[in-house]
């Protein structure tokens, strides 16, 4: 089969950043299935696990951590799916991934694509869902005794926060996201932000002249080193903030310890990574995810195109998110 991968993590330039090659196709075993990938997303972990660094692969390194597909082959104790289905998923970081015709998934991670959608459309879903919604219900544990209370989104215009917005707003949160930008800021609100301040300037300030003294939850899908004296003077004494990007520097967890405040990280691939017992709580989201797409309760944020799934076209999907002013999600279909 054509995967694109690389040996070498380098610049996005490089002519060897991302390399096309043909491959032996995967057979599936277990709980495995073998999946014809229709589409792919690019997102922000594929530009980071690719970033130079001092450290070669022996054998291609297939990257790519979104998509959606058709079942081809299914492992011999599957009971998920059958040959025909069709699927979208986000995959696991630990094993190969999306950017090559076939891709063996475990099923506990795969949900079935939502009928309402392209398969282009369904590829950008599953990743920024299933984080968002990690986030908001099992990091942070809202509730529907939770509704009425605020959360402030930081970095609401991307992939995750897109969905973010739309899910908080579902739980009837008052949802406070940011944008630095006109365009994103009106993008939050076609998401369903109820209000909107800049991420770019001080967010205490901002937030009191919106009539809130501070804010019950904090979900920051930005740089967490910049967002953390901010975040930590906006939360409300025993809230809870999570967060998605890893930090540079130490935190320093004194400035939110007098308020009794909870802290965590979301990863999507720990369950899959880890091979946790409820790693099939992955399935049941995506599951329920498919299921609010076709019922009209969430839009989808595929906002480009790009076509077809080479080495040439993957580097062009990279370039443009390490440009930094991506608004909603970034697909290549494979055609």
């Amino acid at each position: 089969m054509k995967a694109i991968g690389l040996y070498r993590y380098l610049p996005i330039d490089d002519k060897e950043s991302l390399v096309e090659e043909q491959v032996p196709d995967p057979v599936p075993s277990g709980r495995d299935l073998l999946i014809e990938v229709k589409a792919v997303s690019v997102n922000p972990v594929d530009t980071k696990v690719r970033a130079p660094k001092d450290k070669t692969e022996e054998a291609l390194r297939i990257l790519g951590f979104d998509a959606s597909g058709v079942v081809k082959a299914v492992g011999e104790d599957c009971v998920l799916f059958d040959v025909g289905d069709e699927v979208y998923y986000a995959g696991n970081i630990a094993r190969q991934g999306s950017n090559a015709e076939f891709q063996l998934v475990d099923e506990r991670i795969v949900g079935p694509k939502p009928k309402s959608l392209s398969f282009a459309e369904a590829a950008a879903m599953p990743l920024t869902s299933i984080t968002a919604w990690e986030a908001l219900f099992d990091r942070l544990r809202i509730s529907e005794g939770d509704a009425g209370k605020s959360i402030l989104l930081i970095g609401g215009a991307g992939g995750v926060g897109s969905i973010a917005i739309q899910l908080a707003a579902k739980a009837n949160l008052n949802v406070i996201a940011t944008a630095s930008r006109q365009e994103t800021a009106a993008w939050c609100k076609s998401m369903g932000a109820h209000h909107t301040i800049n991420h770019k300037q001080e967010l205490l300030p901002q937030l009191q002249e919106l009539g809130y003294k501070d804010v019950d939850y904090i979900f920051c899908m930005a740089d967490t080193n910049e967002h953390w004296d901010g975040m930590a003077a906006c939360i409300k004494p025993q809230g809870a903030i999570c967060a998605i990007v890893e930090n540079k520097r130490p935190l320093d967890m004194g400035k939110i310890r007098s308020k009794s405040v909870t802290f965590s990280w979301e990863l999507m691939f720990t369950r899959p990574v880890f091979q946790t017992e409820d790693q099939i709580e992955q399935h049941r989201l995506l599951v329920d995810i498919a299921a609010m797409f076709d019922r009209g309760e969430l839009k989808q944020t595929m906002t480009k195109t790009l076509s077809p799934m080479n080495a040439d076209t993957l580097k062009e999907g990279h370039r443009l998110l390490e440009q930094g002013n991506m608004i909603g999600k970034l697909v290549i279909i494979n055609e």
